[in-house]
């Protein structure tokens, strides 16, 4: 990198709350935010954000006429960017640009104008507009009234650190000072889920932890669905109000021979993960927060990946989706916060199912990892200020 890049806040809401104290909180315990739920006509396992940040977001909602046509994927990013700019100090004097990011959009929505297409033949008149991706950072944009550019993207998985590698390049090119990034992902529909189910890689056992991610010897697929947004404020300089600090940035694309796979060690994330320690010696990274999303492929894959790469200078692995589900675009981003968190409170947060864990001696450099299907990798590598 040409020089650092200062997070200065972080705000998300998932099925752990909406407050960076309920957050910590909530990852200080070892109980698990995924329930089985019914959804249309689908009932499985799933991570939604709890009754009163669902009021949270309704009662935005309703506070603008404008607002009442939106997917939740939009409300959701309004939300969390709004918290994050008045943590970060910024206001209608600040130039910024918005990047927020989504693997699928106006996913709700875009199914209820599609089944009122199938029962009438016409369309709904704002069918087209409020179902864009690009109608996630443009409605962000308006509601914080910013003056820089406004960029929506979709790069699945790994759609929130493609958000935040944007971010790092306007800031590292000169032509912007401060970036907002984010993700937003609202997809718990039934016919969501059953896509997912049909890849064959939804989790099926209402146990206590039904993500079974990071556990290697599982002996069947458990990823979750869960939704969730997450906005950070990036500024150029590094300041007081720095709380964490982008050292590293790395992105790779392998060949895949499936839709929804990566090789078997990996290589995606071996070539990211040496992108972004460059700067640095392999044995000054402490933590690497995984992908693994709880399937046997993909979490065993990542793993040899970080063997090849750390060979007998392995740091301590976690994740979180044991917890919260996969959030598809928002993944990336929560476990760039809960790195944040670690970072600031100094404490390893551990999978509570895995016997034999490494913990760091430290924490002061953290890897964060994030794929998504095609084979898009991207690592981040951070530090304490």
């Amino acid at each position: 990198m040409q020089q650092p890049i200062s997070i200065t806040a972080i705000h998300s809401i998932s099925a752990l709350g909406s407050s960076p104290k309920k957050v910590w909180e909530q990852y200080l315990n070892d109980q698990c935010q995924i329930k089985n739920k019914t959804i249309g006509s689908v009932t499985a396992l799933m991570a939604a954000l709890a009754k009163d940040d669902r009021k949270e977001i309704e009662g935005l909602r309703l506070s603008n006429d404008a607002y009442k046509d939106l997917d939740d994927s939009v409300l959701y990013a309004i939300y969390v960017s709004r918290k994050v700019v008045s943590i970060a100090g910024w206001d209608k004097s600040s130039s910024f640009g918005v990047n927020i990011g989504s693997s699928r959009g106006a996913t709700a929505l875009f199914e209820k104008y599609y089944q009122s297409f199938l029962e009438k033949s016409t369309s709904e008149t704002l069918s087209s507009p409020t179902t864009t991706l690009g109608n996630i950072s443009s409605w962000v944009a308006q509601d914080l009234k910013s003056k820089g550019p406004d960029i929506s993207h979709s790069i699945t998985c790994s759609t929130g650190l493609h958000a935040l590698l944007n971010g790092v390049a306007w800031l590292q090119s000169g032509m912007a000072d401060q970036f907002l990034i984010g993700a937003s992902e609202a997809a718990l529909t039934d016919f969501t889920i059953a896509q997912m189910q049909a890849l064959r890689v939804y989790a099926k056992r209402n146990i206590e932890y039904p993500c079974k991610a990071l556990d290697l010897h599982k002996n069947h697929n458990t990823m979750v669905l869960g939704e969730a947004a997450a906005s950070i404020c990036l500024e150029k300089e590094i300041s007081e109000k720095t709380i964490a600090i982008i050292n590293g940035v790395g992105y790779a694309t392998e060949s895949i021979s499936h839709n929804a796979s990566i090789s078997a060690e990996a290589t995606c994330f071996q070539d990211a993960m040496k992108m972004a320690i460059k700067d640095k010696e392999i044995s000054e990274i402490d933590i690497v927060i995984t992908h693994t999303p709880g399937t046997i492929k993909g979490d065993i894959a990542e793993i040899k990946a970080i063997e090849k790469v750390f060979d007998k200078n392995k740091p301590a692995i976690t994740t979180n989706k044991w917890k919260l589900g996969h959030t598809f675009a928002t993944s990336g981003l929560l476990s760039l916060e809960l790195a944040v968190l670690m970072l600031q409170h100094q404490e390893f947060i551990s999978v509570p199912y895995l016997k034999e864990q490494d913990k760091p001696k430290q924490i002061r450099n953290i890897i964060v990892n994030a794929v998504g299907f095609g084979g898009n990798a991207v690592s981040v590598l951070i530090s304490s200020p």
